[in-house]
């Protein structure tokens, strides 16, 4: 008998069922918020040195603002004025001859910045100036999270196979609240930093043991839907996440704002039952009985709940012991179970760094950010429920490398769109972001019907470390447009086209029970591309 027939008898697809995904929805959407965060607070506002210091008590004074930058201010080649550089002394002769430079000196800033307060109030890159020779920092500080994240998937990965999805969840709740409040009262940019790693260590365990809850409580029917909208609650917390970014300004109340519906998470996770699947794979027999006659009487399916005997359960899965502890060396244990670990893992970095490529570059075509991450979360919208329709038709597989092609043939058209064009540059990017959010969507529903139950959070916890992985160089990638201004557009196209490459090895699960044990992966005749 396999779990599968057991959900068939109460209902896998019931209320129970629907409480759990509601309640994963609330936790997961301050998920997408942080993960953008950094698309706002370390925002980089328009800026110019402070030119305090060349007032000399005469002419200074009686010249208006515009013409104190004109004095004050060197053009650059492009005719804007100079951020990170300012005359040595007023040069008055610019009122009459602005063109007229000859012989002027320029010196770095000298008493700090001025930044243009009209779209945002307050941001780290303004409370700590980095700018110019610290421009680099604002960049960092996104990498720092998804460092902690990558970690923090390697982890909750793991202690949720040993010790259970439920209790890690709570611990992931409030640990990841604590943590963010904290880094929004941060007194310098070294602990703004710290803060950030351990608040994307912690906020990880939300979407990797929700993602799993979800999956292994719902009849194989329903997975599809089920991975639709978990992926869904993603493309709602982005889409909010643009009017919150617009309606708080100031960087220290906006991490406040999208942390605090974790509070209403915590409140709810008394409703959230322990994996059944879990606790049968591990022994746990009778607290498996105890939430599946619940599952039942809430699905309104009480006749069968007197059919359920901790004797029925412990023929469901059969390990080799069902006292013995797994860990991460299991998944390259057994030679299938090693190449579905390096192609899953390989997928998930070139998945996340393609989509989050795309998404830190709001400010590259020249729009308005609050407009741009508006549109490039509700692109995810149509582009998941095409998914929907296609995961059945064409099969998991198929979605995945399409998807990953077409994002990598949008990048690869981008790069020869001219830069003056931005506004085709931002359609084709919106595109391209589109595909990405629906091998996203694809990806974690995948990897989890892949995955063995015995290993099946230690799988996903170290393709989510693959995949911060993938997220913490993106921002890294977008910096070498200093070196070449199309190198950024050429690697992120070139990680997606590998991506869908390395998609098409992998098998389908299309209408296929989950797998239980290892033995399951080394012995299905349906996993013959891992040969």
């Amino acid at each position: 008998m396999k779990f599968e027939d057991i959900l068939a008898d109460i209902d896998g697809f019931g209320r129970f069922q629907i409480i759990i995904i509601v309640i994963s929805f609330l936790g997961r959407f301050t998920m997408p918020c942080h993960f953008m965060l950094n698309n706002f607070v370390a925002a980089v506002p328009p800026h110019h040195c402070d030119i305090s210091s060349l007032d000399d008590g005469g002419m200074f004074q009686n010249l208006s603002q515009a013409e104190r930058l004109t004095v004050s201010i060197p053009v650059q080649q492009d005719g804007t004025p100079s951020s990170c550089r300012m005359f040595e002394e007023p040069q008055y002769t610019l009122l009459s001859n602005p063109t007229n430079t000859t012989g002027t000196i320029t010196v770095p800033c000298q008493n700090g910045w001025v930044y243009d307060k009209t779209t945002l109030k307050s941001t780290v890159t303004s409370q700590w100036d980095l700018v110019c020779d610290n421009k680099g920092k604002n960049k960092v500080t996104a990498t720092i999270f998804f460092i902690g994240v990558m970690f923090g998937a390697v982890s909750f990965g793991s202690l949720s196979d040993r010790f259970g999805r439920r209790i890690l969840l709570l611990v992931s709740y409030v640990s990841g609240m604590l943590f963010a409040i904290a880094s929004a009262f941060s007194t310098s940019f070294l602990m703004f930093a710290m803060l950030r790693f351990f608040t994307g260590f912690c906020i990880t365990g939300i979407i990797i043991i929700s993602s799993v809850l979800s999956v292994e409580w719902v009849d194989i029917e329903h997975r599809k839907l089920v991975g639709v909208i978990d992926s869904l609650s993603w493309t709602f917390g982005n889409t909010a996440f643009a009017a919150i970014a617009y309606l708080v300004n100031d960087w220290r109340w906006l991490i406040v704002s999208v942390t605090s519906p974790l509070i209403l998470a915590i409140i709810t996770w008394r409703w959230m039952p322990e994996s059944a699947r879990w606790l049968i794979a591990h022994g746990k027999l009778t607290q498996a009985l105890t939430y599946l006659q619940k599952c039942a009487k809430i699905n309104r399916k009480g006749d069968c709940i007197y059919k359920l005997q901790t004797e029925t359960l412990s023929s469901i899965v059969v390990t080799e012991n069902q006292d013995r502890s797994y860990s991460y060396f299991d998944l390259i244990r057994t030679p299938k179970m090693r190449k579905l670990a390096l192609r899953t893992g390989i997928l998930w970095f070139c998945i996340a760094t393609t989509f989050y490529g795309i998404s830190f570059n709001i400010t590259g075509f020249g729009l308005n950010i609050y407009l741009t991450q508006f549109t490039y979360a509700l692109i995810e919208l149509p582009a998941k429920i095409g998914i929907y329709y296609l995961l059945d038709k064409i099969g998991r597989r198929s979605c995945e490398a399409g998807s990953l092609l077409l994002a990598g043939t949008c990048l690869g058209i981008n790069i020869f769109i001219p830069k003056e064009m931005s506004v085709a540059r931002t359609v084709v990017a919106i595109i391209g972001k589109g595909f990405s959010s629906a091998a996203f969507g694809t990806i974690v529903l995948y990897s989890s019907e892949l995955y063995p139950t015995v290993i099946r959070q230690n799988g996903m916890g170290f393709n989510s470390f693959m995949a911060r992985f993938g997220v913490a160089i993106s921002p890294l990638i977008l910096l070498l447009e200093d070196v070449w201004k199309d190198l950024p557009q050429i690697i992120l196209c070139c990680v997606a086209v590998i991506g869908g490459m390395v998609a098409r090895t992998l098998p389908e699960t299309r209408n296929k029970c989950l797998p239980e044990t290892i033995e399951d992966i080394e012995q299905s005749a349906l996993l013959f591309f891992l040969s």
